[in-house]
């Protein structure tokens, strides 16, 4: 985030605009990032056990598969302006695709991590971790994520 910007409610409309002028595979790339971190998190904070049980249950939430599954299901109760920015995330041009997923499921987890890049750079820590903990639910998993 830009030094100096706040997150009183003068520093929001800054911070939203701030966020909006990256490119969406920007703000999909620190999406990802920060998805990962947030249900690593979880599944650490649920249970003490091997690095390579964390990464079969982290994989299965995380993959363009899932994440696409997942805005199927809630892509009409986006607001206008996330469903912009998905929109943005999803048409991009990207040139690369995950290998167990179709071009469709990878341009929508595309979008989607480019919706959490925002909500993440824009200051909008509530909706953030209601779209994880609700990508969560879809895997059975409930709690409060962080």
């Amino acid at each position: 985030m830009e030094e100096g910007v706040s997150k009183t409610p003068s520093g929001v409309k800054e911070l939203r605009q701030n966020a909006a002028m990256y490119s969406p595979l920007t703000l999909a790339y620190l999406g990802d990032s920060v998805l990962d971190l947030r249900i690593k998190e979880h599944f650490v904070r649920k249970a003490n056990q091997q690095v390579q049980k964390y990464h079969k249950e982290v994989t299965a939430v995380v993959s363009a598969v899932s994440q696409a599954a997942f805005m199927d299901r809630i892509e009409d109760s986006l607001s206008e302006e996330e469903a912009a920015v998905y929109h943005r995330g999803r048409n991009a041009s990207v040139h690369s695709r995950a290998k167990n997923a179709t071009m469709a499921e990878y341009k929508k987890a595309t979008g989607m991590e480019a919706l959490l890049g925002y909500l993440y750079l824009s200051g909008q820590e509530e909706r953030l971790m209601e779209l994880i903990e609700l990508l969560l639910q879809q895997h059975g998993e409930t709690g409060k994520v962080g």
